[in-house]
């Protein structure tokens, strides 16, 4: 995949008078942006769009069957690569289904560019009643994206295109959208808009590095924590971590930024006893690219008493939920790298350190799967062992996925992981198609059959583009999570026990294989064929034959 700023290459075929239609316009941007893929349905409101995709050789669309599962295979895409992810939708009903997605890839920190049509420019803002009419869509849309613009003029489209891609690109990572109307879809419009330029990366100030170094080579027990935003810098904070012999710990988002199996690498349990007296007992603690948020720090509950320096390209979260100690505002690849510039070989550290965080890490590991039972320990094994290195995992909102998902299943490459960040239950089969297409490589996603029922119909996205999705669907027939809040707060169930399809059979009527699995044998045989074949499969577990899972 490209990036912004890349010469313009393969560009539409335009009528003899050099003139292109809006919609040709809209691609011509997006392949200057280095976008391959569109994630969409096509919609009388977007179809010179999709003529345009299909006439192009440069980028590719992936019909999905529903815009919500449009924005997440977009935000899925983007987490895969760390380049723009594009959705397209219709007007009106189509753009309001995308919202929930493109605030999933706000809370996520997700490059997300959403293309939408308009009614005709002669009805906007009229209330006249034409078809799919939106008079509130814009304001709809800047409620969960960065930025989102309506064109008015044909030959403004190419140009408000790459100017939100830029500015979605630009520092924190965050969705945007254009509204396209459709007469200007149609139209045709001369010349072209400037090149875009590549998103602008900066480093800290100087004197904030020289203090931050200063206290790093003075600490005796520091410690990194390494949010998403140090995703794309992870061969220098594993590299500052050997230098510091300092532990890290991940917040879910930055796993991956370093290797889970690296000796110093802690991973994403910070709310795991005994792991915050470890951040307690911290005398310098580096947070890279992270907000702190409520779970991993259990509800800010954890004490950071030591010097905290917090390196983000967002101002504004330094200092909201931990007084700061040095403020290092600028991108994490740069700060991470600047400090290393700064600092010499590592003296003068407690030599005890490192093995403390390994023996809280193992503690936890211990725990955690003694609360999996011997048959998840085995299930998580196989995949761990099966699933190619490049391979990608994706977890949804589940049992599993608490427990396990996103703790313990190694993840070994940046890029190569990802969840629901703001924890719904659904978007996992559209995020595992995004990352999919994207690199090609074998997905496993870890699902909950309450959760698949959001997004079941993509699983005929998943077989008409024959992408290497395993699908697992851990079937307790109901929402397990809530199942076990109602049985520990309230004297009967209500609603979280549910009819369940078999997933086997409706696999299977859209040309999926498909396994009913019923023990950690079984699943490790029918996994070991699923990453095997070319394209998708699904396996439907059954975790009513399996040691019962314990949250907690």
């Amino acid at each position: 995949m490209g990036r912004a700023g890349v010469e313009r290459t393969g560009t539409t075929e335009a009528d003899p008078a050099g003139a292109r239609t809006g919609g040709e316009a809209v691609v011509d941007a997006l392949v200057a942006l280095g976008v391959r893929h569109v994630f969409g349905i096509p919609s009388v409101h977007n179809l010179p769009v999709f003529e345009a995709l299909s006439a192009h050789r440069d980028i590719a669309a992936v019909g999905v069957r529903h815009e919500q599962a449009a924005a997440h295979a977009a935000d899925g895409y983007a987490r895969a690569t760390g380049h723009l992810g594009v959705c397209l939708t219709s007007t009106g009903p189509g753009a309001a289904n995308a919202v929930p997605g493109l605030a999933e890839a706000a809370f996520a920190s997700s490059p997300v560019l959403m293309i939408t049509g308009q009614v005709e420019t002669g009805d906007l803002g009229k209330g006249r009643g034409a078809l799919h009419e939106a008079d509130g869509q814009l304001a709809m849309l800047r409620t969960v994206v960065r930025r989102a613009e309506t064109v008015r003029r044909v030959q403004d489209v190419e140009g408000t295109v790459l100017d939100v891609a830029l500015d979605v690109l630009t520092g924190r990572p965050q969705p945007g959208a254009v509204e396209v109307p459709i007469d200007l879809q149609y139209a045709r419009t001369g010349g072209r808009a400037p090149l875009p330029s590549a998103p602008r990366r900066f480093a800290p100030p100087d004197d904030a590095l020289d203090r931050a170094a200063e206290l790093l080579a003075a600490a005796t027990r520091p410690l990194i924590w390494a949010g998403g935003g140090a995703i794309g810098a992870g061969a220098d904070v594993t590299a500052l971590a050997e230098r510091l012999g300092a532990p890290v710990l991940t917040s879910g988002g930055g796993r991956g930024a370093v290797d889970e199996e690296h000796p110093l690498c802690v991973g994403a349990i910070a709310d795991q006893p005994p792991v915050p007296d470890l951040v307690a007992d911290a005398d310098v603690v580096l947070a890279v690219g992270t907000r702190f948020q409520a779970g991993p720090t259990r509800r800010w509950a954890t004490r950071i008493p030591g010097r905290l320096l917090h390196l983000d390209v967002d101002p504004a979260v330094i200092g909201r939920n931990y007084a700061t100690d040095v403020a290092l505002v600028g991108d994490a690849g740069r700060g991470v790298a600047a400090l290393l510039d700064r600092l010499g070989p590592g003296a003068g550290r407690d030599p005890g350190w490192a093995e403390r965080a390994g023996k809280a890490r193992a503690e936890v590991h211990a725990r955690l799967r003694e609360r999996m039972g011997p048959d998840h320990v085995a299930i998580m094994e196989s995949i761990a062992a099966l699933l190619p290195a490049g391979g990608n995992v994706v977890r949804d909102a589940t049992v599993p996925a608490y427990v396990w998902g996103n703790r313990l299943l190694p993840i070994r490459r940046p890029h190569t992981s990802m969840h629901p960040t703001w924890a719904g239950i659904g978007p996992g089969l559209p995020l595992a198609i995004g990352a999919a297409t994207a690199t090609g490589e074998p997905t496993v996603l870890i699902q909950g059959d309450g959760g698949l029922m959001l997004s079941v119909g993509e699983l005929a996205t998943l077989a008409q583009h024959g992408l290497p999705v395993v699908v697992c669907v851990f079937n307790d027939r109901g929402y397990g999570v809530l199942r076990g809040i109602q049985d520990a707060q309230f004297a009967h169930r209500t609603d979280v026990d549910l009819t369940t399809p078999d997933f086997t059979l409706m696999a299977a009527a859209v040309g999926i294989p498909a396994v009913a699995v019923d023990s950690a044998a079984a699943f490790g045989e029918a996994f070991a064929a699923a990453v095997r074949r070319p394209g998708p499969t699904l396996l439907d577990i059954d975790m009513t034959a399996l040691h019962p899972l314990r949250m907690a």
